[in-house]
């Protein structure tokens, strides 16, 4: 071997060596569904409503004789994270992406089919409380089209972002507090849930 080369050769295999690890540690999802299963994992825990699972998607629907919005929650408590999912307006005109803390409501992406809102909630314990109401933005969110949404919670601020535009951002001090995981609030006949995944986990 050239003893020129040699010294190049070793630099190079110890490069590769050190690249190594980053690879094997591709990040994925902290926690995932897709919806494979014939019924939801132990990590959902539905209060109201109908959820069902149908060709791999998550169907809620409101009950009238429960007199309130279907709601599921996937369990999984943080202060900061990133959630990822793609939903369907199936007869209903919209849903809620809501977070509560230990003491009751925080905050809630709303979407509808003419926009997006992110607000904070009303502390029902607290008569002076009001909603703030963060970010409204136009955009059409149809009936039977899929898409997609990525909500991170930062501190006290938030962000969501939809696959045909639409970007909600927002900040409260309220907000910077640990949340007890992620609801999805179904008023009317219908929406197709798929893919859920949180990316960070804090």
């Amino acid at each position: 071997m050239n003893p020129i080369t040699r010294p190049l050769s070793v630099a190079v295999f110890l490069s590769v060596l050190s690249i190594l690890p980053l690879v094997s540690r591709a990040e994925g999802p902290v926690a995932s569904d897709d919806f494979s299963g014939s019924a939801l994992s132990e990590k959902w825990n539905v209060a109201k409503g109908a959820w069902t699972i149908t060709d791999g998607k998550l169907k809620g629907v409101e009950l009238a004789s429960d007199k309130h919005a279907a709601v599921a929650t996937y369990v999984a408590p943080h202060t900061n994270s990133k959630v990822k999912l793609s939903f369907q307006l199936a007869g209903s005109d919209g849903f809620h992406l809501s977070f509560n803390h230990e003491k009751g409501h925080l905050f809630r992406v709303i979407v509808t089919s003419k926009d997006a809102t992110l607000t904070t909630d009303k502390d029902k314990k607290d008569p002076a409380s009001k909603a703030v109401q963060l970010c409204k933005v136009e955009g059409a969110f149809e009936q039977g089209k899929t898409y997609t949404v990525t909500c991170e919670t930062k501190g006290d601020s938030v962000t969501a972002e939809f696959d045909n535009g639409v970007k909600l951002s927002g900040s409260d001090p309220s907000l910077a507090t640990k949340k007890t995981g992620y609801r999805l609030v179904v008023k009317g006949e219908g929406v197709l849930f798929d893919d859920f995944a949180v990316l960070t986990l804090e």
